[in-house]
């Protein structure tokens, strides 16, 4: 019943999508200039300058602080001097179908190389899109309800519809799936929209729910590495620690990051700090948990970003510019939403030039970056 459920929602949406004969492409299909380039050769133009700018993913008005809804020649000129790795909408983005399809060819017209067009789209109570009143698409019971469903073709049609509309409005990016395991009753920022507390339940239900989103052509990204479950408090406003050892998360936490690294495209990394491994960082900013473990020990060779630099966690203790050097130090490649951009972007710069950041350093990143573009 389940299936012919999902069959039903999923044929409602491609007719939906086929009425919607304005729709942008996605990334690959936006190369303009750069179709006969590959990354290597990209990269090999590219001024330290750009190279440094396509490291942000950031809310359009920190280029434009006037800009919220669409492009303005200010903001174009802006691009300029910041041409960015790409943008994150949030609901306040968005006013009508009409709108949002200009906004992010808009934003994609704007910049040399295409951008990333990212937003978090899970399903359940975080869908930036689907819950907003302006647009009729089809809505999902939170994960959690997907993962008690047991299975995992469920998680593969949330996916699927899910990809389909955000290809539609011209995204190219979802932050979802969530990979962590809610092992704690008490969480209040995880909780449901956690697949469960089976990590190999959600491992699966993860793996499927990518499989949905690449049918459509959008990329995905398993948040919140090393984990987000087992806590109580809530990064988006404090200092949130984990006591427990990196032998017990590597039993249930990590289940679904380390099944899924051949699946993803990306891997979100949480302002959680693990005493066990690193009691000075967070581990978006630590070089423990992201060199040496996330890379070193566990062996995942792809695009890794922060989350929200912009949260409590972060921009209480460390400020903008240092949070986003510490974060590129510690083996993140993009660098999610700093509070004040310009001063991150300064600060990035500096360290490069400086010698603080080697160049090969910052072009590892950058060719992570425009592979994930599709060069």
């Amino acid at each position: 019943m389940r299936k012919n459920l999902f069959v039903l929602v999923f044929v409602s949406c491609v007719l939906f999508l086929i009425s919607a004969c304005s729709s942008t492409s996605g990334l690959a299909e936006s190369k303009k200039q750069y179709d006969l380039r590959d990354a290597e050769t990209i990269l090999s133009h590219m001024s330290l300058e750009e190279k440094v700018a396509q490291l942000f993913v950031i809310i359009p008005e920190q280029i434009d602080s006037k800009v919220r809804t669409k492009v303005s020649k200010s903001f174009s000129k802006n691009m300029e001097k910041y041409p960015v790795g790409g943008f994150i909408l949030f609901a306040y983005h968005i006013e009508n179908p009409k709108q949002l399809r200009n906004f992010t060819a808009g934003l994609k017209e704007v910049s040399p190389i295409p951008p990333i067009i990212a937003v978090d789209e899970e399903g359940g109570r975080v869908a930036r899109l689907a819950r907003h009143e302006e647009f009729f698409l089809p809505k999902f019971a939170n994960m959690d309800a997907v993962g008690k469903s047991g299975d995992v073709e469920n998680a593969r049609g949330a996916g699927q519809i899910i990809g389909s509309y955000l290809y539609s409005f011209g995204f190219n990016m979802d932050f979802a799936p969530v990979a962590d395991v809610n092992t704690n009753p008490e969480n209040i920022v995880i909780g449901a929209r956690a697949f469960g507390s089976d990590p190999y339940l959600v491992s699966k239900m993860d793996a499927a729910f990518l499989s949905g989103l690449h049918s459509t052509g959008v990329k995905g990204c398993i948040k919140h590495f090393p984990g987000h479950g087992d806590t109580k408090g809530d990064t988006h406003a404090e200092y949130v620690a984990v006591t427990k050892t990196w032998e017990e998360i590597k039993k249930a936490e990590l289940v679904p990051f380390i099944e899924n690294f051949k699946n993803t495209d990306s891997v979100m990394v949480a302002h959680v700090t693990f005493v066990d491994v690193d009691s000075e960082y967070p581990a978006s900013l630590s070089k423990k948990l992201i060199s040496e473990k996330l890379r070193g020990e566990l062996g995942y060779e792809g695009l890794v970003l922060t989350d929200a630099l912009n949260m409590g966690a972060i921009e209480k203790n460390y400020g903008s510019g240092e949070a986003c050097v510490l974060a590129f130090e510690a083996g993140n490649d993009i660098l999610l939403m700093p509070q004040h951009f310009p001063e991150a972007y300064d600060a990035l710069l500096a360290a490069v030039k400086s010698g603080r950041i080697s160049e090969e350093r910052l072009n590892e990143s950058v060719l992570r970056i425009l592979k994930l573009k599709g060069f």
